[in-house]
């Protein structure tokens, strides 16, 4: 008899179908896409700008090298790999949602960031590339809300090179217990109001704050990496935990 039970997954703290997470998901962010930017600096206080400078600068990225950028929403990172790949590299900016994706190209395109950057509508669990083709993938706090990570991992580790690397910049788990008290408070009070006050939405901020507590904490995240293939892997913890980089690579 087949078990009922792999059909369901998380949404938040909720159970749901595992076909209607990404419509539930992508819901969300066509709700939250013209003021995604600007929550972002008002939830992190900007300091989700520094965890995505640490990530690019662990890239190892190179002038002429092809970078995926995968959830890449309105494209941070992407604007980033721009500059260093230079005109002779390839940045593909993929995200499932096309109310992202748009906002992510007029931004880009009002910065001045064209000729090399790419725009991909696809889902992550099934990249559209060749095999063996990027120099580096980054996805950056977007693995939590797909709905089978490990097909997304998996995807990821079929096109990147051999001798390339992965970076997932996600939510985590704080490391100090009292931190870990005050986050949650932050999160679970805090975000859905100012996500009322800005956005007129506070179910997509409770949504956020119970999508990074199901989320897989830091040594559960690596084995994951290292299962699908991935080898070297490692994380960094910032601020105090409730982000980290994790790497791994392709050989």
């Amino acid at each position: 008899m087949a078990d009922p039970t792999k059909d369901i997954t998380n949404f938040g703290f909720r159970k749901v179908i595992k076909d209607n997470k990404m419509h539930l998901v992508s819901d969300i962010f066509h709700t939250v896409a013209e003021k995604y930017d600007l929550m972002n600096d008002l939830m992190s206080l900007g300091i989700h700008r520094i965890w995505k400078c640490f990530a690019i600068k662990s890239s190892g990225a190179r002038r002429g090298q092809y970078i995926l950028d995968v959830a890449g929403g309105t494209g941070d990172l992407t604007a980033k790999f721009a500059k260093i790949v230079g005109e002779k590299g390839e940045v593909v900016l993929v995200d499932v949602n096309d109310s992202m994706l748009n906002i992510g190209r007029a931004k880009l395109r009002d910065k001045g960031v064209l000729g090399n950057v790419y725009y991909v509508q696809a889902n992550a669990e099934e990249l559209p590339f060749f095999d063996n083709y990027f120099d580096c993938i980054s996805i950056s706090f977007g693995l939590r809300n797909i709905t089978d990570k490990e097909k997304a991992l998996k995807s990821m580790l079929r096109v990147l090179k051999f001798g390339g690397r992965l970076l997932v910049l996600e939510f985590s788990k704080p490391i100090f217990p009292l931190l870990t008290k005050f986050y949650d408070a932050y999160s679970f009070y805090v975000l859905p109001r100012l996500g009322k006050i800005i956005v007129n939405d506070s179910d997509s901020y409770s949504y956020l704050a119970e999508s990074i507590r199901m989320h897989p904490d830091q040594d559960s995240l690596k084995m994951m990496m290292q299962l699908v293939g991935f080898e070297q892997v490692s994380y960094t913890n910032m601020s105090g935990g409730i982000v980290a980089l994790h790497r791994g690579f392709k050989f």
